[in-house]
């Protein structure tokens, strides 16, 4: 039968041709490229859209203050899940059904989640939202790899990596303002358009694989099973570990334990199945060990910094959601100033140094954070934000030089999503351990200023004293006056306690930035500019 050209204007090839970039128009491509990454940004942004609402999902749902957090967890949990088993979908039903697929259900998925009535329909919409979502981050870095060679491949980690950092700086923002000027609804309601856009357009475009449904028929139960519940356990432990002490809450306790019993599992058939989920295989290359550790390190410190930022402002300056979108809204612009830079200096600078530039520059912008008093607002914030957002970009893009750019084919696949899943791991554990810290730290101060205060008792007595005489020329009763008194005292303290705390966890935060520089020696990157060489075996 002779062969029909294809509706993408590409010329027809053999059933079992490779895909050739260079047959491709370059305006097609970066189309395509740009649709896939809005798409990755629909699904990154959801997180923090969301988070923005809460208190009116809540309010909406009657939900309790527990109930509620599993707005959140449930879609991370689901996302973790998706991110490594993206890399076997899209080898089975292609990059084109497969981000079509996810694009479109993520819309149906959000459609679900506005019209829910309840917390548990909210909390089992928005983990299918999560699962269905998450295979979009991977595939579009395979697929822009896949795209492009040579120097125009610089700006896949420039572009992806802004995609990556500006979604959970706006999404607040955007969530906040959304929910005022419309209800909570539309914060899910607003993906609709968008997504369907975006599948209509995948659906359209893409033509780079094509699928091995076969392999459908291989797929390793007990290996996706161990997957899961280890994943979606870890997340659990890190999302519920520090709002409940940790292990000393017996379901902490358990989930850690099986999340620990299904990682060996998940290893045993890795390593022994005929036809895993998950191939480990890109970890046999040093270079993309380092970088996975260098994501880890990268996804501690964006997720953890841009959550501390509007924590900071809510707790101790009291902003509300549109003061904190306004303050925190230059590390978006910092951000998009850094992608030229590192995308230039990734294309004619030895990436060991840009990294090596990057990290060292995160970790100032840092340690700047760690001077914060109660005072500081919009204008003291201003060069720690600009600092430290123009650096993530300088170690954003070289990271996914050296992790992906020793691969191609089907190994790239499997590289980009165990990369992307150590981005994720990254902020979970970050925003777990820096919620410890940030309480040990905060009790710490609390003890360290009541210790300062007994040693000074009549400072203190004084102080307290001049407090009372100033509220006493409004409250008439001198008991009541004493009262108010010494609980604004004890903000005072609390407020005092905090700050202090948080500049301990930014410090912290910055040793390790330092400390990762140790693994810099040790990278091998790939030719500047060139094309990737053969996968590794």
């Amino acid at each position: 039968m002779a062969s029909i050209p294809l509706s993408t204007g590409q010329s027809p090839a053999a059933p079992d041709a490779p895909f050739d970039p260079a047959a491709m128009p370059n305006a097609r491509k970066y189309l395509i490229f740009a649709v896939m990454a809005f798409g990755q940004f629909m699904a990154l942004i959801d997180i923090q859209i969301v988070a923005a609402s809460l208190n009116e999902v809540q309010a909406g749902l009657s939900a309790g203050p527990d109930e509620i957090s599993w707005v959140q967890t449930a879609y991370l949990m689901a996302e973790l899940v998706m991110i490594p088993f993206s890399a076997f979908l899209a080898q089975a039903l292609s990059t084109r059904w497969l981000f079509a697929a996810s694009a479109g259900l993520f819309t149906i998925a959000s459609i679900l989640c506005g019209m829910a009535w309840s917390i548990e329909s909210m909390i089992l919409f928005r983990a299918v939202q999560g699962f269905v979502g998450g295979a979009m981050i991977p595939t579009v870095f395979a697929t822009g790899y896949m795209l492009f060679q040579g120097k125009q491949r610089a700006m896949i980690p420039a572009i992806l990596g802004m995609v990556s950092v500006l979604a959970p700086t706006l999404g607040p923002t955007v969530g906040g303002w959304i929910t005022d000027a419309l209800g909570w609804r539309w914060v899910f309601f607003i993906n609709v358009l968008p997504g369907a856009i975006v599948t209509l357009m995948i659906l359209a475009l893409v033509r780079v694989d094509k699928p091995n449904l076969p392999m459908l028929r291989r797929i390793d139960w007990v290996h996706l099973a161990s997957m899961a519940v280890f994943l979606a356990g870890l997340e659990y432990v890190l999302e519920e570990g520090p709002k409940h002490d940790w292990f000393s809450e017996p379901e902490i306790a358990i989930g850690a334990w099986v999340s620990f019993v299904a990682f060996g599992l998940f290893l045993e058939r890795s390593f022994r199945s005929d036809g895993p989920i998950v191939k480990l295989s890109p970890f046999r290359v040093p270079t993309f060990a380092f970088a996975c550790l260098f994501n880890l390190v990268i996804g501690f410190g964006l997720y953890a910094s841009t959550y501390l930022i509007p924590i900071y402002l809510g707790r101790v300056q009291g902003y509300n959601a549109s003061e904190i979108g306004t303050t925190v809204f230059v590390a978006g612009l910092a951000q998009l100033m850094g992608v030229p830079i590192a995308a230039a200096l990734s294309q004619r600078v030895d990436q060991r140094i840009v990294i090596t530039f990057g990290l060292t520059l995160f970790a100032v912008g840092l340690w700047m954070f760690s001077f914060m008093t109660p005072e500081w607002g919009f204008a003291a914030l201003f060069w720690p934000q600009v600092v430290r957002s123009f650096a993530i970009m300088l170690c954003i893009v070289p990271s996914v030089g050296l992790a992906l750019g020793n691969f191609e084919g089907p190994e790239l696949r499997y590289a980009s999503g165990l990369f992307n899943l150590m981005r994720n791991l990254g902020g979970a554990i970050g925003i777990a351990l820096v919620n410890t810290w940030l309480g040990d730290n905060m009790r710490l101060h609390l003890l360290r200023l009541s210790e300062a205060l007994g040693r000074s008792a009549d400072a203190a007595n004084e102080a307290a004293a001049g407090l009372a005489q100033s509220i006493g020329r409004y409250v008439s009763d001198p008991a009541l006056a004493q009262q108010m008194a010494e609980g604004t005292l004890g903000r005072i303290i609390g407020r005092e306690a905090l700050t202090l705390a948080f500049d301990d966890v930014f410090r912290l935060m910055s040793y390790l930035f330092l400390a990762a520089l140790v693994m810099v020696p040790f990278c091998k990157p790939p030719p500047i500019g060139g094309p990737a060489p053969t996968e590794a075996h």
